[in-house]
């Protein structure tokens, strides 16, 4: 799956994000998606979205259960 397409992502999934603030460091949070934050279809850093926890974070990979 490319975590660059919006068609990929799936309220639900779980994913690892990137935060704004974690950006430099690359530091992961994983979590499950709740709302898709970018409406077009595809972007180059990942797909934005916020997190059942209620964090944002532009998505780097999906995990397969």
């Amino acid at each position: 799956m490319n975590r660059n397409t919006r068609a990929s992502l799936r309220a639900g999934m779980t994913v690892l994000i990137v935060q704004k603030q974690d950006q430099r460091t690359g530091k992961l949070t994983k979590g499950i998606v709740k709302d898709i934050l970018t409406k077009s279809p595809n972007h180059p850093h990942g797909i934005k979205v916020r997190l059942e926890s209620g964090q944002v974070g532009r998505v780097k990979e999906i995990i397969v259960e």
